[in-house]
């Protein structure tokens, strides 16, 4: 077991940041760690490096017991958080070998580390650029650079891809796909649900503190009444079609948008069947149709609620 957390409690006065919260991180995983903002991730990342006393509850890394002075276990732990944390007096060569040398002395022995780090994020051409002269996305990589070259085992990843072009973000989740291809353990977090379903390999998604579901993209999704969503291009519509369509067995809304009916329906039905069949005996005019399953967004947010949070 790479991380094992077991009912984490953390306090401040009244509130609850943690409430019992449970995670497990197993050896060559990519963890995806989901929930809406003040859902206690930050917290919970915090708690497990020992950069914060929690109130109750254990952490184990690597099997053995996680406090602050466990330097044994850290010097195997990489972290990249949301800020971006550089130095700006360094170039992207010294930021890297500054934050190997915190884990590797040997200057002789950190050096290809760093070598190898720069040519991993694709910084070859600004090795003796300074951090002001970067662009977000190649500061992003920078930062990634100096939490990865000492090789660590775990990777602990938060909000990597914030801000950044599409370009650097497909680079960054091709060289954290890449990683654990190499044997690393990954923790991410992420608000971008396309990116935690393309990458992760199983997902926790926490709220008020505790762990409300788990298990693979997929396994989420069969846990939702959400099913597919089916979207027609229909000519000559009018609003009793749209009524008939809302009140067909299984079917959760109905809206028309200029030409086109986008339908949600609930799981295992055969709701595009029902509805092509009613169209056909109305005798109307149907263009292109499209069926889509449902995204982990649509879980994320049945699961959690849509309300707005801070």
């Amino acid at each position: 077991m790479i991380i094992k957390v077991d009912n984490l409690v953390k306090r401040y006065g009244d509130l609850v940041a943690l409430d019992h919260f449970n995670m497990e991180l197993h050896q060559g995983e990519i963890l995806g760690l989901l929930g809406p903002n003040g859902s206690g991730k930050t917290t919970a990342i915090n708690c497990i490096l020992s950069l914060l006393k929690y109130d109750k509850g254990n952490v184990e890394i690597f099997d053995k017991p996680m406090s602050p002075d466990a330097y044994e276990i850290k010097r195997d732990i990489g972290i990249i958080m949301q800020n971006v944390a550089v130095f700006d007096e360094l170039t992207v060569y010294e930021n890297i070998d500054y934050f190997c040398g915190l884990y590797i002395t040997d200057k002789k022995q950190r050096k290809p580390l760093v070598d190898e780090a720069i040519e991993f994020v694709g910084l070859n051409d600004f090795r003796k650029f300074y951090p002001k002269k970067l662009s977000g996305g190649l500061l992003r990589r920078l930062n990634i650079a100096c939490g990865i070259a000492h090789k660590p085992k775990l990777i602990i990843l938060d909000e990597p891809t914030v801000a950044v072009d599409p370009q650097s973000r497909n680079n960054i989740l091709e060289g954290i796909l890449r990683l654990n291809r190499e044997g690393t353990s990954i923790v991410y977090t992420s608000h971008y649900m396309e990116e935690v379903e393309q990458i992760c390999s199983r997902i926790i998604i926490m709220d008020k503190g505790k762990t409300i579901a788990t298990g693979t993209k997929d396994e989420l999704k069969d846990m939702i009444k959400s099913g597919e969503k089916i979207t027609i291009e229909l000519l000559g519509i009018d609003g009793s079609i749209l009524a008939d369509i809302r009140n067909m067995p299984h079917i959760i809304s109905a809206e028309l948008n200029d030409n086109l009916i986008v339908v949600k329906s609930n799981r295992g039905k055969n709701n595009l069947v029902v509805i092509m069949e009613y169209l056909k005996s109305k005798d109307l005019s149907v263009g292109k149709i499209y069926s889509e399953p449902p995204t982990l967004n649509d879980v994320f947010l049945e699961i959690t609620g849509k309300e707005l949070r801070d």
